[in-house]
């Protein structure tokens, strides 16, 4: 996580700036990058919450949503990354949702995604961008930090 900081702390600085706040949903990065945020003093200015949706049981229990809802989409994909990124924003009424959803390894996910793959979310008031990343790698930590990293650059470009 340690390399994840600065970069966390410049999407901080940006939002404080701002005065604006992020929500976010994340499955393979694991809490990577709310703990991230969440290492910055002054999170609870711009950090609305967020949930590692990991399990249909969390997108079902914390996002109170159901498979009909998805209308087709499927995980690990950047139509449910933006749908994802809409509804934590939504839940939390944060200005920006972020969602990072894909496949940390050591094999790949159940749609066929190899490992390395994710994809990130990002809505705001006027924006709405999805972005895909393979890494190729088969480490997962090594993924979970990438991907992690990843998203908060996708935040980072919208916000500076």
């Amino acid at each position: 996580m340690q390399s994840l900081l600065p970069l966390a702390h410049t999407v901080a600085e940006h939002l404080k700036r701002r005065g604006e706040t992020v929500a976010i949903s994340e499955s393979s990065s694991g809490g990577l990058i709310s703990a991230a945020l969440l290492a910055v003093p002054g999170a609870s200015t711009y950090y609305r919450g967020g949930g590692v949706i990991y399990t249909p049981q969390a997108f079902r229990g914390l996002m109170g949503l159901e498979r009909d809802d998805l209308k087709g989409m499927r995980s690990s994909s950047e139509p449910y990354a933006l749908f994802m990124a809409g509804q934590i924003r939504g839940k939390l009424r944060a200005d920006w949702g972020l969602c990072e959803t894909g496949a940390a390894g050591p094999t790949g996910n159940g749609y066929g995604d190899a490992t390395g793959h994710t994809c990130t979310g990002l809505v705001g008031e006027a924006v709405q961008t999805a972005k895909t990343l393979e890494t190729g790698l088969a480490d997962r930590e090594a993924n979970m930090r990438l991907f992690a990293k990843a998203a908060l650059e996708h935040l980072l470009e919208a916000i500076s």
